[in-house]
């Protein structure tokens, strides 16, 4: 990785934790060792998963609730431990939530936040037959959702009806990530099987498939924004961390790989395409390593390191729309403490008060570019943008009114050993089936002689 910064307009940024009595102390992050962020933001709201015995739960805390917290309500509905959240990107007050319990929720969060304990979801999502594992909202399409489960399919729901579109197998693994491509044409997977995958989920299949890190730890992937281009964190043979970048079009053949150090936390990606600003948040760590993403060689140019020594469980990286645009604020970042969670500001520093229009171009704000009718027809737009001068100033509460279904029978979860040996009788009978297309062939030969 290069450690020669260019000239740049971020080579200066910092990071500055937010005063304690301004972070939210009091809370009890899980501890789960299930690999998710284990924290969310929105514009309002800051989610976080709780650490619960029993059924699952998760703090929904409003922006202005914060402090030392004392007892509070939280949204407790899931029958089995929450494991990833998720804030609609076009509603504020709109969470998702998947769990071991097989399904998701959609909860809609009063502004202000909670007066007393939510257990009843606004839309259920019943279709996975074993636990799920993350949640990940449509880009630019309102109401669309993908979720991955650890019977190694990825969904898409249309949540207004709570069903599901697109069904994706192909996995041989548990699936370890998942995110969306720039206008959400795409998803991109990365799995225990050491491989990384693009989808179509339109198209209910994998239209790519390569191996990734070797690793026997976990590996995450995002999509680099407009650039259009993939990057890998993971392991290596030896166990160090690294990364790649990976053009979708050509998945085995890496733009660019490299090691990065012996640390043992899985590392926490996340990309920021107004800035090009990479930041690296190890699990287990107080470091974030924070780089600028380029078009040409090396593509990576370190600049430079947020350092504390309170470890962190988890982390998100807050909308763009929630910045302070007159503190030159280029990225909102919430770190995940076992106790506390605590926003974390990474700004350019100005002398300047004027609005500083070429670290802040124009930015997806809240309106979708289309419906979810008219993504699963074909569609595909770019987000709709918006401009930070003067500020950004969040939409009311928008009601979330789904169309009403019916519950639906849930088949018994299945084993992971059963998983695999209905993987293993497939290819049995895919090599069986060829072989006799083999024989069938040879014999219409033989009589066309």
């Amino acid at each position: 990785m290069s450690r020669i910064v260019r000239s740049s307009k971020f080579r200066h940024v910092f990071g500055t934790a937010e005063k304690k009595e301004n972070c939210f102390d009091g809370v009890k992050v899980s501890g789960s060792a299930w690999d998710s962020n284990k924290v969310a933001a929105s514009n309002k709201f800051v989610a976080a998963i709780w650490e619960s015995g029993g059924g699952g739960s998760f703090a929904c805390l409003a922006n202005e609730n914060n402090g030392k917290l004392g007892s509070f309500p939280l949204v407790a509905g899931h029958k089995g431990k929450v494991l990833d959240v998720a804030f609609s990107p076009f509603n504020d007050n709109l969470v998702a939530s998947v769990s071991e319990d097989g399904n998701g929720r959609l909860w809609s969060i009063p502004d202000g936040g909670l007066t007393e304990t939510m257990v009843d979801p606004t839309q259920t999502l019943i279709g996975h037959k074993r636990k799920v594992g993350s949640a990940n909202f449509h880009p630019t399409a309102e109401n669309i959702l993908a979720t991955t489960s650890t019977d190694y399919t990825v969904k898409v729901w249309d949540i207004e009806k709570g069903e599901a579109a697109c069904t994706v197998t192909g996995h041989s693994d548990i699936i370890q990530s998942v995110d969306w491509n720039y206008d959400g044409s795409l998803l991109a997977t990365t799995s225990k099987d050491k491989k990384i995958r693009v989808i179509d989920p339109r198209g209910d299949n994998v239209t790519a498939e390569a191996t990734g890190h070797p690793g026997v730890k976990g590996s995450r992937c995002i999509w680099l924004g407009e650039k259009g281009n993939i990057f890998n964190v993971g392991f290596s043979r030896s166990s160090d961390r690294c990364y790649s970048i990976l053009d979708p079009r050509k998945l085995d053949t890496p733009i660019v790989k490299q090691n990065i150090d012996t640390s043992s936390g899985i590392l926490m990606p996340f990309y920021d395409n107004d800035t090009c600003l990479l930041f690296l948040a190890g699990k287990g760590d107080g470091n974030i390593r924070y780089y600028e993403v380029a078009d040409d060689s090396p593509y990576i140019h370190y600049v430079s390191d947020y350092k504390s020594s309170t470890p962190q469980l988890g982390m998100c990286m807050r909308p763009k729309t929630a910045c302070d645009v007159g503190a030159c604020e280029v990225v909102s970042m919430v770190k995940a403490c076992k106790t506390m969670l605590e926003p974390i500001h990474f700004c350019v520093p100005r002398k300047s008060e004027l609005f500083q229009d070429d670290i802040f171009p124009d930015t997806p704000g809240q309106e979708p570019a289309m419906t979810a009718a008219e993504w699963l027809g074909g569609a595909n737009k770019n987000p709709i943008k918006v401009s930070l001068e003067g500020g950004f100033v969040a939409k009311p509460k928008t009601e979330f009114k789904p169309i009403a279904v019916k519950e639906v029978k849930v088949e018994k979860p299945k084993t992971e050993a059963e998983m695999k040996q209905e993987i293993v009788d497939l290819n049995k009978r895919v090599a069986y089936l060829e072989a006799e297309l083999a024989k069938k062939d040879a014999k219409i030969k033989e009589l066309q002689g």
